[in-house]
């Protein structure tokens, strides 16, 4: 009897359990309905539901994308142990259902991934843009995966996006020197081939990977004269590299050791890092970003509107004396009563062309009229960081046109320079390289021209002949003539009394009663 009693018990739980088993069906139709299954079990809410939904979602998609995975790539999340313990105890029909409705959410999600990316393939993560529209010189900038090579002269920059600079055969070749119009110049300044898209699809590997920007310059061309070194080197690179405030990798191609150590004050200021000499670099160096070529604009100048920080020729100078540590920024009237401290004026002077042959009576006429002069030779001039402090220390400088003059640019605001303009037509070449900048840099410009009796040329040539009755019909003939006549072949006398109304001019500016 009892056996009966347990066997007849047992059979409501049977019918019971099996009435269950039917109404799952019913539950997982519910289920895939409302998305969420809170009112039968607490483990399986909605949340838990949506993350297996997306994790079909990411697995369908990253065996759609053909990118190779890279260790930087996030590693595909497991599955949800606790959605497959509720799916596994379901008919073999609610599983299908199920099956077939997380099927059709992974395809809506390749589908809108498709409108964001172009399709299944992931966004490149690379972009090159280039500009060759001024007229000094042609830049390219990088981003993302940025390889350099500087032995073979090259960059890659691998994956670029649909929006980057395509170059003609992927390639794109940038003398990085703005000085692009002298044809016969540039060819003196090393080639970078920049490759990209098809050209970059089998990049080298990296052997040292670098967390900040790279700027490549050249020190080649005109870098041996100091005007040039400025105008041509030196401010387009501030105008460039600047920005990254001592953050940023220079690499120099035309390598050239005693340059690199001159100018190592500035570039010092410029990048925390040493200077890395592009052609004999055998690394594979990898860039987050890169600039090849720098920014120049004019002769000794830079144009805030170019700018792409908006620069100006006083932000460069004040690099200077933080560069130099050069401590007075502006010039101080002396009085001229009290008999006190004097102006200080230092005279640049030549020796091999357009030198003063009468240098010794111009120091003396310059003292005399109340200056206390610094008579700088080429050994004193040589020494770019001493020569900065001493014309720092000065409120004027002097000198006969050329590359010496550049030394303006350690002059203290309000300070005055005078270029001497040799005899030959000279003036708008002479103002438009070294009086053309002054205003900008704060400082003022006084001219002195020679006249055909302050000239070495009338010892040369007789007064009838054309260096003297028509200076420009030699200009015509081209530079190279100009060159030989007027800038390498005439040294200046001046006229002592000329002279000395132009140092009473400038005495009276820079003194106060």
């Amino acid at each position: 009897m009892k056996a009966r009693r347990n066997e007849s018990s047992k059979k409501p739980r049977c019918g019971g359990a099996v009435a269950a088993w039917l109404l799952v069906p019913l539950l997982v139709l519910v289920l895939l309905k409302t998305d969420c299954l809170l009112q039968v079990t607490p483990r399986l809410d909605c949340e838990r539901v949506r993350q297996g939904q997306q994790l079909v979602d990411v697995a369908k998609l990253k065996d759609a994308d053909p990118t190779p995975k890279t260790p930087d790539s996030a590693t595909e999340a497991p599955r949800s142990h606790a959605l497959s313990d509720e799916i596994a105890g379901h008919s073999i029909d609610a599983i299908k259902d199920l099956k077939h409705e997380k099927d059709s959410l992974a395809m809506k999600a390749a589908i809108d991934g498709s409108l964001r990316s172009s399709g299944n393939v992931a966004a490149p993560r690379s972009k090159l843009s280039c500009n060759f529209s001024s007229k000094r010189m042609n830049t390219c900038a990088m981003e993302g995966d940025v390889r350099m090579h500087g032995k073979s002269g090259s960059f890659y920059v691998v994956a670029v996006s649909d929006d980057s600079y395509r170059p003609e055969n992927g390639t794109v070749v940038i003398r990085p020197y703005p000085r692009k119009w002298e044809k016969w110049s540039m060819l003196t300044v090393r080639e970078v081939t920049i490759h990209s898209g098809a050209a970059a699809a089998a990049p080298p590997r990296c052997t040292v990977r670098h967390d900040v920007p790279v700027v490549v310059f050249s020190t080649g061309a005109y870098s041996r004269n100091f005007f040039h070194s400025m105008t041509d080197i030196v401010i387009p690179l501030f105008n460039t590299a600047r920005e990254y405030d001592g953050q940023v990798q220079l690499v120099a191609t035309d390598y050239k050791h005693k340059w690199i150590t001159q100018f190592r004050h500035i570039l010092a200021a410029l990048s925390v890092y040493p200077v890395i000499d592009f052609d004999a670099d055998e690394t594979v160096r990898c860039f987050p970003s890169a600039r090849v070529g720098v920014e120049g604009h004019a002769e000794l100048r830079i144009i805030p509107a170019l700018s792409r920080k908006g620069y100006t020729m006083t932000d460069f100078r004040d690099f200077l004396r933080s560069a130099y540590s050069l401590k007075r920024a502006w010039t101080t009237p002396a009085n001229r009563s009290s008999g006190g401290q004097r102006p200080r004026l230092v005279m640049v002077l030549r020796r091999k062309s357009r030198s003063l042959t009468n240098e010794a009576e111009a120091i003396a006429t310059a003292t005399e009229v109340g200056f206390e002069v610094v008579a700088a030779g080429p050994e004193m001039v040589a020494n770019m960081a001493e020569f900065a402090e001493v014309v720092s220390s000065c409120d004027v400088m002097v000198g006969v046109h050329g590359a010496g003059l550049t030394n303006m640019v350690f002059l203290p605001n309000n300070g005055t320079v005078m270029q001497i303009i040799p005899w030959g037509g000279l003036r708008w070449n002479c103002f438009t390289e070294l009086g053309l900048p002054v205003p900008e840099m704060g400082i003022r410009y006084v001219e002195y021209e020679a006249t055909a009796e302050e000239t070495t040329l009338k010892d040369v040539y007789p007064r009838d002949h054309v260096v003297f009755t028509d200076p420009l019909a030699i200009h015509k003939k081209g530079f190279d003539p100009v060159y030989e006549i007027f800038l390498e072949g005439q040294n200046v006398t001046l006229d002592i009394d000329r002279f000395r109304g132009a140092m009473q001019q400038i005495y009276q500016s820079v003194t106060i009663a």
